[in-house]
């Protein structure tokens, strides 16, 4: 399989890392810190730094594509798979690195984006054109409904896909038919509508096989063993994971700069944020400070960085060192930012600094 695509390969590679080179063109008129994801009711809900928008998920997208290329290639079974099927592999990456990050460029340019309408129709249309796919699956261990009877019994397999390609365009027709529904009920129905729709092939599948054994008819073959490269794949990756995640949850920091006329706060991992003194309305230096639970953004046992809810401010901004209950309190263009240092001195001490900038009234 990779022999004969090689050229797509090498091309939905380049296709993957494309946003990166627009962002680069565009850096310029990007904005420091850029919005990077909407919540389930449409509302911004995360941001990251310049660096971060334009870097990070063309890269992690790209490995993500490697890696389901790779397993396909490995599988045996995929040696005559449908071109139609293998065309999705090659180029499902590509389209969400271009179409995400295009939303993410868009939205930093000031074209604002109803998320709650607008990604019902993103979701069914995928789910519609993914379903219409599913009946040209051969069995295979890496791509289609990969359930124990699925994988035994080739009848199973194709009645599976064959259902699962009518349940998804159906599910994905009605899904786009959300947004016709009042604002705050759109969510709510479209998240245990993907769900159903999902999982009820595998149900069907089961049901099939059940009515497969009281007709005499038996698994045809037993599942193909783990090979050598999954092995050695397995090996490689999971003490990277580990490192990555030791490395993610017991380093990091958040510094601060102080400008005559503005505050650059540079969180980790593409945490960044400038506030201007000039939309400050007010401050205050807590002793004490409920940061409430994390909605969206970074936290380890270290950091705690993002959008926070609590009962006296709901969702508000936060910056802090989990080992530190002492806080600063700003009231920032209207919303309320909350920022602390590694312990009560040093919090105090860029509180002092912060008043010297904003005077208070």
């Amino acid at each position: 399989m990779l022999k004969k695509n090689k050229g797509k390969l090498l091309l939905s590679s380049i296709l993957v890392l494309l946003p990166i080179l627009i962002g680069l063109l565009l850096w310029n008129q990007l904005p420091d810190s850029m919005i990077t994801h909407w919540g389930a009711d449409g509302v911004p809900d995360g941001t990251l730094g310049k660096v971060g928008a334009i870097f990070i998920l063309p890269i992690i997208l790209l490995v993500l594509h490697w890696v389901c290329v790779f397993f396909t290639h490995k599988d045996v079974e995929n040696q005559n798979q449908s071109p139609k099927v293998v065309g999705i592999v090659l180029w499902i990456m590509p389209i969400i690195s271009i179409f995400s990050s295009g939303i993410i460029y868009l939205s930093a340019l000031g074209r604002a984006f109803d998320m709650i309408y607008f990604m019902p129709v993103t979701m069914g249309l995928m789910f519609v054109i993914l379903g219409n796919y599913m009946p040209k699956c051969k069995q295979n261990y890496t791509i289609g409904i990969k359930v124990k009877w699925t994988l035994e019994i080739q009848e199973n397999w194709n009645a599976t896909h064959r259902f699962a390609g009518k349940a998804w365009v159906i599910g994905g027709f009605l899904t786009m038919l959300t947004i016709f529904l009042p604002e705050k009920a759109i969510m709510w129905v479209v998240l245990p509508l993907i769900f159903v729709f999902v999982f009820l092939p595998m149900i069907y599948s089961y049901v099939f096989y059940r009515k497969q054994l009281k007709q005499g008819i038996r698994p045809e073959k037993k599942m193909a063993p783990v090979s050598k490269w999954a092995k050695i794949v397995t090996a490689v990756m999971l003490p990277l994971i580990l490192i990555f995640v030791i490395v993610i949850l017991f380093t990091g920091g958040i510094e601060y700069e102080l400008n005559d006329s503005w505050m650059k706060i540079n969180g980790s991992f593409g945490q960044k944020m400038t506030v201007d003194y000039a939309a400050v309305d007010g401050m205050e230096y807590r002793e004490s400070m409920d940061f409430g639970v994390r909605t969206f953004g970074f936290g380890s046992p270290k950091l705690s960085m993002g959008t926070f809810q609590n009962d006296e401010f709901g969702l508000y901004r936060l910056y802090a060192y989990t080992g530190c209950d002492a806080a600063i309190v700003l009231e920032n263009n209207g919303s309320m930012l909350v920022i602390n240092a590694k312990n009560v001195d040093e919090t105090r001490a860029l509180y002092d600094k912060l008043l010297e900038k904003i005077p208070q009234n």
